[in-house]
């Protein structure tokens, strides 16, 4: 049963413009802090040699955004005024498969992934918990960890296709992401590293509401992690956190992110 806490805190300039609800914005701040639930079930038998998996994830949360908004007015004069707006609802719900394999001190990872818009949204608003689109999402990953000496590397690829948004008739380009991670063991139980991610917009938006034409976006973020394994009964529970500093954003706000992850298991048997 993992839990995760999320904080995001980001922002951009009043000369960067956006569409956000199907409104033309420009110098959005947003603040969200989310609350995830992902239990997951690992299967006892392997699937093609690997440890199988899959959850079933979804969050509660409150968000809160800013932004100066462009309206058409009267005899279709463009207006220009100051929103605020704050939410607070539960996520989509998002479905994760895993493989995992392992030989010696590699560890090999294919996963797949979807998004399902059941959250909450409202054409308009700039304050949405939901993207109000189907995703899909896959790839793969590796991690090198040698036990004795306490060194793990870690790295995890994918790409997301992203359906249009109904109301809105805007669709997401493709996406690629790349996050990493290095960290050393100080002991059995605790470990410190730094981590990062990296996103890329493969190709442009599109739809009748892509007015701002492809949009193509990136960011890239890097930051600490600490974790911590504790005993569960028989077995192990581990906690989790790390902070992301974002910068080189292209067609995106930018700021910090903060993660507290906690996995619990929910068999207590000695296997």
């Amino acid at each position: 049963m993992p839990l995760v806490y999320y904080h995001t805190s980001a922002n951009a300039g009043a000369s960067k413009s956006f569409i956000t609800g199907g409104l033309l914005t420009a110098g959005i701040d947003a603040t969200g802090d989310l609350l995830f639930f992902f239990p997951t079930y690992t299967f006892i038998q392997p699937v093609l040699g690997a440890q199988a998996a899959f959850g079933l994830g979804w969050a509660v949360g409150n968000l809160r955004a800013s932004a100066d908004v462009s309206v058409t007015g009267p005899g279709g004069r463009t207006i220009t005024e100051h929103r605020s707006d704050a939410l607070t609802a539960g996520s989509d719900l998002y479905g994760l498969g895993t493989l995992k394999w392992a030989n010696g001190n590699n560890y090999f990872l294919a996963y797949s992934m979807f998004g399902a818009p059941t959250g909450a949204y409202q054409l308009g608003r700039l304050a949405n918990l939901s993207t109000n689109h189907w995703s899909i999402d896959g790839g793969g990953g590796y991690t090198y960890f040698d036990e004795k000496k306490g060194n793990e590397v870690s790295i995890v690829a994918g790409v997301t296709y992203n359906f249009e948004n109904p109301d809105t008739h805007y669709q997401n380009g493709i996406d690629s992401h790349i996050d990493w991670a290095a960290s050393k063991f100080l002991d059995e139980q605790t470990h410190v590293g730094v981590v990062g991610y990296f996103f890329q917009q493969l190709t442009g938006d599109s739809g009748s509401g892509a007015t701002l034409g492809a949009f193509k976006s990136r960011i890239a973020a890097v930051g600490p992690e600490v974790g911590y394994f504790f005993p569960v009964g028989k077995q192990k529970g581990y906690v989790n956190l790390k902070a992301y500093w974002e910068f080189a954003a292209q067609n995106r706000a930018e700021g910090w992110n903060l993660w507290v992850s906690v996995a619990l298991p929910l068999s207590m048997g000695s296997k």
